[in-house]
């Protein structure tokens, strides 16, 4: 089977050392075989520090660690490769960025946040469909062994309600919930898809609260931790009883791997492991949750 090409725009984040490590490094652990990272382009927001203070030592450390080449532009990123991981940290620019990936046609994952509002969430949507452009988005956390193995396990009847829970870092270039909200959110809609109707949220400075009801009476929550909390957990609530999980088991870079091997299969033609769809509605959902925090209504998607 051939190797494919992946290129990558945006190393601004610790998901860039990670992917090229699995990628490129046969020694890895969690190799994930079948790509190699070729190329990429360093990218970087000058007024996000998490990005600035990152994106020189990350995109050295892949040149010279990895044998990745360093582009002058995502032009050059996208002729030279079959598949594209866009990384960049900072939500606000992917869809600027995905602009110049989809007339090439090439498959495209976007790493979290896939956008800040439901209009660039959109606009990615509906560009990547005007050009034919295979296109998902996701968090690590979607992928966690022990969440999948709960998810699946349907010996007590049909998924009711979740309850979710995880950090809730926030930084003020991302709004609200779309920094690290979102992976509390996809724990949320791995376990209920599509269909919710409303959001309420409660926050405070130690911890943020979002209930969401779905279509036929299913409910879904999120509790963030906001005071240093690192882990994720879901509590899945069937017809006829409830489990709660530890959803990546300790385990982080297992969920990284198992993203990454779906990235793959969707480069060689599977279709994207999480649809559009249900990645437009999450960020709705989140929009919803932060204009809900801001006023204290419920917030109808």
């Amino acid at each position: 089977m051939k190797k494919l090409k992946i290129s990558m725009v945006g190393m601004d984040t610790s998901h860039s050392r990670i992917y090229a490590s699995m990628l490129n490094h046969e020694s890895h652990p969690m190799h994930v075989p079948g790509g190699r990272l070729m190329c990429g382009y360093a990218g970087g927001s000058a007024d996000f520090a998490l990005s600035a203070s990152r994106v020189g030592a990350i995109s050295r450390e892949l040149q010279e660690s990895s044998g990745v080449e360093l582009l002058a532009s995502i032009a050059e990123v996208a002729e030279k490769s079959d598949a594209v991981l866009l990384t960049s940290v900072d939500g606000r620019v992917h869809r600027e960025q995905f602009a110049i990936l989809a007339p090439y046609g090439k498959p495209v994952f976007i790493d979290k946040p896939f956008a800040v509002t439901s209009a660039d969430a959109l606009a990615i949507v509906d560009l990547a469909a005007s050009y034919g452009t295979p296109l998902f988005s996701s968090s690590m956390v979607r992928f966690g062994g022990p969440l999948n193995a709960a998810l699946q396990d349907e010996t007590e009847g049909a998924i009711v309600g979740a309850d979710c829970s995880g950090p809730f870092e926030l930084q003020p270039t991302q709004p609200g919930l779309f920094w690290y909200g979102i992976h509390t959110a996809e724990m949320l809609y791995a376990a209920l898809g599509e269909g919710c109707i409303s959001v309420r949220a409660i926050s405070n400075e130690i911890q943020e609260w979002v209930v969401g009801l779905w279509k036929g009476g299913r409910i879904g929550t999120m509790r963030g931790n906001r005071t240093g909390g690192a882990d994720f957990y879901a509590v899945l609530h069937r017809e006829r009883g409830s489990t709660a999980v530890d959803a990546l088991g300790g385990q982080y870079e297992a969920g990284h791997h198992h993203l990454l091997k779906q990235f793959l299969l969707m480069a060689r033609g599977a279709p994207p492991p999480v649809s559009p769809q249900v990645t437009l509605e999450l960020v709705r959902f989140i929009e919803a949750a932060n204009e809900s925090r801001e006023t204290g209504q419920t917030v109808y998607l």
